[in-house]
């Protein structure tokens, strides 16, 4: 396998599965939104350390151990390149259902979910370009791709911000409603994230089976490296055992469905960028239910289990 094949590749993917994935993309955040209320706000005000470390651990540290896994392992420039997106990406679609799996702060997770959200229309963008140029390989591609930061930030916005606002605003005007439609659309919108994730990859099977082996072991350790990370940096800070649980699946759990949207739209579906964020997308399902599966079964201490964010 050389270089220039991946690098070269590009994911079949049409401009109508790209509409279907923003759509989709789309309705998970709103999904997310309908559960989140101006009081979770109000509350992080009050103790913001727990929030203040995730946001650190998210867009500081995740990126910045990225790019140390970068430069140990040398992979292949779009497969790093790849890694950068995704280490720029906010918390994953799921990560609210995994910390609740995992006996973590729910409220937290939904908190951190809501502000990194926001964040991300200007970080997501910033991390990339920054992490990506200090890695000659990969600000060789950013230059020769040439993407505008801006648009990019327009682009997150109206996928992250717009949803966002609009199921906030759906939970403050009619609360059952909005209970009732999150329920709904939390499990169908991510169902059907996965299934066309999975179409992807079956659509460029041949091209998926290539290189399924060199991908699959980068994005294991990646993606360990993420939960290790959240958790590591949750404990030398002080926080609970609950607190450290949900900023370990907030940093493991990323939105890869993001960076494979930024992929197709900007990158043209860069072969090697959209085979590292497709799998990333199932494996940190897999990878997110067995750390709350192993959690659920280690009892918290009472302290743990009666504080608030």
């Amino acid at each position: 396998m050389t270089v220039s094949t991946i690098d070269s590749l590009h994911i079949d993917f049409t401009e109508q599965s790209l509409w279907v994935m923003n759509i989709a993309l789309g309705l998970v955040m709103f999904g997310i939104a309908l559960d989140i209320s101006v009081n979770d706000f109000k509350r992080l005000w009050l103790q913001p350390k727990p929030l203040l470390v995730g946001m650190l651990s998210q867009f500081v540290l995740l990126p910045a151990v990225t790019f140390l896994l970068v430069l140990l392992i040398t992979p292949i420039p779009s497969i790093a390149l790849g890694m950068f997106m995704v280490a720029a990406c906010p918390g994953g679609n799921i990560s609210n259902f995994i910390t609740h799996i995992a006996k973590g702060n729910s409220a937290l997770s939904v908190s951190l979910t809501a502000v990194a959200t926001l964040l991300a229309v200007v970080m997501t963008p910033l991390n990339l370009q920054v992490w990506g140029s200090f890695y000659e390989p990969t600000s060789v591609i950013l230059k020769e791709v040439a993407i505008s930061p801006w648009e990019m930030v327009k682009l997150v916005a109206l996928l992250l911000g717009l949803p966002l606002v609009l199921g906030m605003s759906l939970n403050h005007l009619k609360p059952q409603l909005a209970s009732k439609l999150a329920k709904i659309l939390k499990i169908v919108s991510i169902l059907f994230f996965v299934i066309l994730i999975f179409v992807a990859l079956y659509n460029n099977r041949d091209i998926f089976m290539d290189y399924v082996v060199y991908v699959f072991w980068i994005v294991v350790i990646h993606n360990l490296l993420a939960f290790v990370t959240g958790y590591s940096l949750a404990n030398v800070m002080g926080l609970s055992q609950t607190n450290k649980r949900t900023l370990a699946i907030e940093t493991g759990i990323q939105n890869s469905g993001l960076g494979l949207l930024l992929i197709f739209t900007f990158f043209d579906g860069m072969g090697g960028m959209a085979l590292l964020a497709a799998f990333w997308g199932i494996w940190h399902i897999v990878s997110g239910l067995v750390v709350a599966s192993f959690w659920s079964f280690k009892p918290l201490k009472k302290v743990d289990t009666e504080e608030l964010v």
